[in-house]
């Protein structure tokens, strides 16, 4: 069975990189009736808070992406200590001693030789007797991964294709500090053997890691997942934005963003199908193919995203909006504001225009006198708008603009709005006679 897993850290709010890939392998699995995981990566204690275990999960269910299943990597550390025990007597961690200071000085010297900033393996020259003074001087060891430089590194890329790397040119990578907390690198790759992951995918700033990961899963007899590595996101001016990564759910939902909307816009953002308004999940689970994901960045545009989400408000059917409407706001109401809407948070006001209070706006004479005609003749019926201004037209001779405009703004305070065709009807006929009669007196 396809399985695949959303990893974030507890250490802040998902931004808008994290949902987009959250959503993709939402989908990866979906699409092929197979299970998504949530694993919250709460390794760092420090760093990791609850409220953003909670944080993480109600943004998930309010853009309606509902894993299968949560795993928490603070309950799994008897594993990840069992299979660092295992890699220590197949020879493929050993203890290293320098200090960040040391460590930078030796990339530092390397750069400078115009060498790439490998790590030496200096801790690897170390005698037994050398590391024994190490530690008798209170020097604890940090933990680095032994890569097998003999076996060459390849796989096939969901996204990237034929993806390569000569072990030589990587570093050992650090997997445990000298604290004894992990990094991310072996409690992942335990994960994904534990949890039967088939599918990885993740952003292209991952690809090392997957080149390292895939020696971690071999040294530990297991078969590594297919990977597969995304364009990362960059904003609309064409270069990385700091600004993507504190645009999370909280900062949309404040925008009055659906989520309907934004998982419409991310789920294909990045690939070669066409960012449309779909509410339709079936419909972007059918055409969701990493064959479709391009290699350049995709690029995040707030504009684009509105112009999604006023579509899908204009789209919305009274039954999905209903619990969010002003009491009193039925079908018809909906109805008749619904264009002139971006975001639902809007509606409020634009109903203010039925239920009053209303701004009032200063009129010629020759308006007010037309208006105090307007409301001696109107009178009610099936499309009172039409009869009103019909027999307007045919009383004045007035036409266009200068029959129209003075109607709405003593009806509604505006020079525009709704079809006043549809909004007529909702004041009512006393309300509308008496706002005719309040302009056409008003100086």
């Amino acid at each position: 069975m396809t399985t695949t897993r959303f990893a974030p850290s507890p250490t802040g709010r998902l931004h808008v990189g994290n949902i987009r890939t959250a959503l993709h392998n939402w989908m990866l699995a979906k699409k092929a009736g197979g299970r998504f995981l949530l694993r919250i990566d709460d390794t760092d204690a420090e760093r990791s808070k609850e409220e953003y275990v909670e944080a993480i999960r109600t943004d998930l269910a309010w853009l309606g992406i509902e894993p299968d299943g949560e795993e928490r990597q603070s309950a799994r550390l008897d594993r990840y200590e069992a299979a660092f025990e295992k890699l220590k007597e197949a020879d493929r961690v050993y203890p290293a001693y320098e200090t960040a200071q040391e460590l930078e000085l030796k990339r530092k010297v390397q750069l400078g030789r115009g060498l790439p900033p490998i790590y030496d393996r200096g801790a690897l020259k170390l005698s037994e007797a050398e590391r024994a003074a190490k530690e008798a001087e209170g020097i604890a060891p940090h933990w680095r991964f032994k890569l097998d430089h003999d076996e060459a590194i390849a796989w096939e890329d969901g996204v990237r294709g034929t993806s390569k790397f000569d072990p030589k040119l990587l570093s050992d990578p650090v997997i445990r500090r000298a604290d004894g907390s992990w990094l991310y690198m072996l409690p992942s790759t335990v994960d994904d053997i534990d949890m039967g992951i088939t599918q990885v995918l993740r952003g292209e700033d991952h690809v090392s890691n997957t080149a390292v990961q895939i020696q971690m899963f071999t040294a530990m007899g297991a078969e590594p997942p297919a990977f597969a590595h995304e364009a990362l996101l960059v904003g609309k001016e064409g270069k990385l934005s700091k600004r993507l990564g504190s645009l999370g759910c909280d900062a949309f939902r404040e925008k009055g963003i659906e989520p309907d909307a934004l998982v419409a816009m991310l789920a294909r953002l990045g690939t070669s199908l066409p960012v449309e308004p779909i509410t339709d999940r079936t419909t972007l689970l059918d055409t969701f193919d990493l064959s479709t994901f391009g290699r350049a960045p995709a690029k995040f545009d707030d504009a684009e995203l509105e112009r999604i989400n006023t579509a899908i408000v204009h789209a919305m059917p009274f039954e999905v909006a209903k619990d969010r409407l002003p009491n009193g706001m039925d079908e018809a109401g909906w109805h008749a504001v619904q264009p002139n809407v971006t975001t639902i948070d809007e509606v409020a006001d634009w109903w203010r225009l039925v239920t009053g209070p209303i701004d009032r706006i200063e009129l010629e004479a020759e308006d007010r006198a037309y208006l105090t005609q307007a409301a001696e003749i109107l009178t009610w019926s099936d499309d009172p708008w039409h009869s009103l201004t019909d027999t307007l037209k045919d009383a004045t001779g007035r036409k266009g603009k200068a029959l129209f405009l003075p109607l709405r703004q003593a009806l509604t305070g505006m020079n525009h709005g709704p079809d006043m065709g549809e909004l007529l009807p909702l004041i009512g006929e006393a309300e509308a006679r008496a706002r005719l009669q309040r302009a056409a007196h008003s100086n």
